[in-house]
């Protein structure tokens, strides 16, 4: 069965926000490189987010924080010439933006002078707010991210769900209203009650797009090797595995070593 869905020749960050206003869900994945975003892109997808999850899926880092500038915009630059219809927005990684408007502001423009991306998302409330401000005011659109903020796992310790207290549940309700305030065009919320997911999406008017949130936000994202099983020792109560290609990949490489070492490949139609 396929949903009607809006048909947008290009997503923009204002068919997104129409999105939310006409109650359509929207979907988002990461991607990280040409060949992948392709194939999500052709199938329809409205968002692709290249994470920082770059570090911990592309380059195997325990964190998020390892990933430099240079190599977000690398991952990012692979991705937009792949992209056609989907809107592009790129994580500004650890140490780009933090405690300073001015290098917010010029990690930003370097990201998309030299990648072609259309967004930026950062993470954090009141803190990055004068940096959100200060994004925006090159015309760079900015997705905000709350809840559990992967680039201060060592301020946390943990990635448990956030905001089951009630202090922290008010902050991250004022800190969305701020965000949207300040002019965000949407907003990530990650890892927390779906209740209290469900009343930011109500209390704020851009677009609110969950992992670990429940259903009641207006779209959803998962990191598309997770969703696609190629990842296999993770295993958050957020994700649906669609597919299992850690063991199709396995199963394929093995077929293939047992081919060459039997002598089975190539065939005849196999060579010239």
């Amino acid at each position: 069965m396929s949903v009607a869905k809006s048909d947008f020749k290009k997503v923009t960050t204002n068919s997104v926000q129409e999105m939310k206003q006409n109650g359509e869900k929207i979907s988002m994945l990461t991607a990280y490189d040409f060949t992948l975003a392709k194939i999500i892109d052709s199938a329809g997808i409205d968002v692709i987010l290249v994470g920082d999850s770059a570090s911990n899926v592309m380059a195997g880092h325990e964190t998020t924080l390892p990933i430099t500038l240079d190599q977000m915009i690398y991952h990012a630059s692979s991705v937009v010439r792949a992209v056609e219809r989907a809107l592009v927005v790129v994580d500004l990684p650890f140490g780009s933006y933090q405690g300073n408007s001015k290098t917010a502001l010029n990690s930003s423009i370097k990201i998309m002078k030299e990648s072609g991306a259309h967004a930026v998302k950062l993470e954090g409330g009141v803190e990055v707010l004068t940096s959100v401000r200060r994004i925006l005011t090159a015309g760079i659109p900015v997705m905000g991210h709350l809840g559990l903020t992967p680039q201060s796992i060592y301020k946390f310790g943990t990635y448990t769900v956030r905001a089951k207290e009630e202090e922290e549940a008010e902050k991250l309700i004022s800190d969305a209203k701020k965000l949207e305030e300040a002019g965000c065009f949407a907003l990530v919320l990650e890892k927390i009650p779906a209740k209290l997911a469900t009343k930011v999406a109500k209390a704020i008017s851009i677009p609110v797009i969950g992992i670990g949130a429940g259903g009641d936000v207006d779209g959803q994202v998962l990191v598309l090797h997770d969703m696609l099983g190629m990842t296999h020792e993770f295993h958050p109560r957020f994700l649906r595995r669609y597919l299992n290609l850690y063991e199709d990949i396995n199963g394929a490489v093995q077929n293939y070593i047992t081919d060459v070492k039997s002598s089975d490949f190539p065939n005849e139609k196999e060579q010239y």
